[in-house]
């Protein structure tokens, strides 16, 4: 199957991020969100990311041009919006939004739509069963900011078909980005592994073993890191964070996985990271 023509829900920094990638390797890319000034606001960001590709040297002005015509924008979900090859769904890691989400797609959607989800905890093989075409229904996890990160994990559910996963394998080779087949287990293989090492950092935090500018220079430069764990938190949301461990904890069972005290008191006062401008740093500066 050539996927030629994409939707994406959510025009937030992932969904965004993942359109630009489709556009910028010539596929036509509709973002929808819930109100036109998210998508105005998403349509911008690329705007802007490629205008420093552009002062860059990285890419030409008519090139970009001709990546921002293949993007548009949608709040209604109709038949003319959802008659696409791929749906990317990047919404909030919620399970009534997302059912709601791909209830409204499988209706809309031709027959022929692959339906895929870049949630990075929930399973595929339950958000599949909300749908009449689990054998299209595939795990599509992209990494943040998804212009830059070369990594896409590829989750089949317990009915996607091979047909399905060797699509959506090609494409992912299409845009330039290397693929790992991963299980549906809760947390796949990057959160399980990243996610965990975050909340152990806040653990140490709370434990009083250094601060948090020493335990993200440890990170740093003694892992070779590219920023430390509660940067990375703080960049992430603590609160997807939170949620995420969560996840992993009622998935697994295992109280490895209990998510710091420290960690849900730092949502629970609203300092959420970058967002908010207050996490385990300050950025109101």
């Amino acid at each position: 199957m050539d996927i030629k023509r994409v939707l994406i829900i959510g025009a937030g920094q992932m969904g965004s991020g993942i359109a630009q990638v489709m556009a910028q390797n010539g596929l036509e890319v509709v973002i929808r969100d819930i109100k036109d000034e998210f998508v105005k606001k998403g349509i911008s960001g690329i705007d802007k990311n490629l205008s420093k590709s552009v002062e860059k040297g990285k890419m030409t002005a008519e090139e970009k041009t001709a990546v921002m015509s293949r993007i548009s924008g949608a709040v209604e979900l109709d038949a003319a919006v959802c008659n696409v090859d791929l749906v990317v769904e990047a919404a909030i890691e919620n399970m009534d939004i997302k059912r709601d989400i791909f209830q409204t797609l499988d209706k809309l959607c031709p027959e022929h739509t692959i339906l895929a989800s870049n949630t990075s905890s929930l399973p595929i093989t339950a958000l599949a069963a909300l749908t009449k075409r689990p054998d299209k229904f595939i795990g599509m996890h992209f990494f943040n900011p998804a212009p830059v990160m070369k990594l896409i994990e590829l989750i089949n559910g317990l009915a996607t078909s091979s047909e399905t996963y060797i699509a959506v394998q090609a494409l992912s080779e299409k845009l330039g980005k290397t693929s790992v087949k991963v299980a549906d287990f809760p947390g796949f293989v990057g959160n399980r592994i990243m996610i965990p090492m975050i909340n152990e950092a806040v653990f140490a935090l709370m434990e009083g073993v250094a601060s948090a500018e020493d335990i993200d220079n440890v990170a740093k430069l003694g892992f070779n890191h590219p920023m430390g764990p509660l940067a990375l938190s703080d960049l992430i949301g603590n609160d997807t964070v939170l949620y995420i461990m969560e996840v992993l904890y009622e998935g697994y069972g295992d109280p490895k996985y209990r998510p710091c005290p420290l960690l849900r008191k730092m949502v629970q006062a609203g300092y959420l990271g970058r967002k908010t401008g207050k996490g385990f740093h300050d950025y109101s500066k």
